[in-house]
């Protein structure tokens, strides 16, 4: 999976209201197929009931197979309505006929099914309980191939002390942790403003690359075809 998306939050008296700017891809090796897709948008609601929930139109398209999807994210606008709260509807259909061939529809918090038009067959393709269920811990599996970037090295002690429910001990560790990536930043500002005053070269990063177009917005390719080895891994 690669993704190259930026959010833009807008606030709107009793919710935030996130739209995700870019794309993610979603490579299939062993069938040579890529899926290309946007985001929904995320709503935090306040009133009348907190929570948080996907919105908006997502569309799918693999040009490999020919098949594309259109899928609807519902919510409650006001009052809870259980048939629609957290509901996905849509249709996987073929690029070049618009034939439908699917029948999505569900709730992304509960079971998503798809329907065979011409045998009228449901299949559950989602089950977020079984899918919860079947989650694992990551564990470092090589601790010094773990860079000192890695989230897991920065925010580990503030973890430890969550687990332990140590609030004290985890917000000085989240306040110095903030500190320090600020002053960070200041640093790679300062760098940056006198390599511009020196003339030197863009930065240039070392395992993506990344573009920009007026009609796509920013996009980011991966340097290498293959991934490395993970150093943090999720045993079956």
């Amino acid at each position: 999976m690669i993704w190259c998306q930026s959010p833009l939050p807008r606030f709107h008296g009793t919710y935030i209201e996130t739209e995700v700017h870019g794309e993610r891809r979603l490579n299939i090796l062993d069938k040579r197929e890529t899926y290309t897709m946007n985001s929904p948008k995320l709503v935090i609601r306040f009133f009348p009931l907190p929570g948080v929930d996907w919105l908006g139109n997502v569309k799918i398209r693999c040009e490999e197979s020919g098949i594309e999807a259109e899928l609807c994210y519902r919510g409650n606008s006001f009052l809870p309505r259980p048939s629609i709260h957290r509901s996905v509807k849509g249709k996987i259909f073929m690029s070049s006929t618009s034939k439908t061939v699917y029948e999505v529809s569900g709730h992304w918090d509960r079971t998503v099914i798809v329907k065979d038009v011409s045998t009228r067959k449901t299949t559950t393709i989602y089950d977020a309980k079984e899918a919860l269920h079947r989650l694992k811990t990551p564990i470092v599996k090589d601790p010094k191939a773990v860079l000192e970037s890695e989230s897991s090295v920065v925010w580990g002690e503030v973890s430890e002390a969550i687990l332990e429910k140590s609030w004290g001990k985890a917000k000085e560790i989240k306040t110095c942790i903030e500190e320090k990536q600020r002053e960070a930043a200041r640093e790679r500002k300062s760098r940056r403003k006198q390599d511009e005053e020196e003339e030197e070269e863009d930065y240039i990063p070392k395992y993506f690359t990344v573009s920009h177009s007026k009609e796509n917005g920013w996009s980011c390719l991966p340097s290498n075809k293959l991934v490395p080895t993970a150093p943090i891994v999720v045993n079956d």
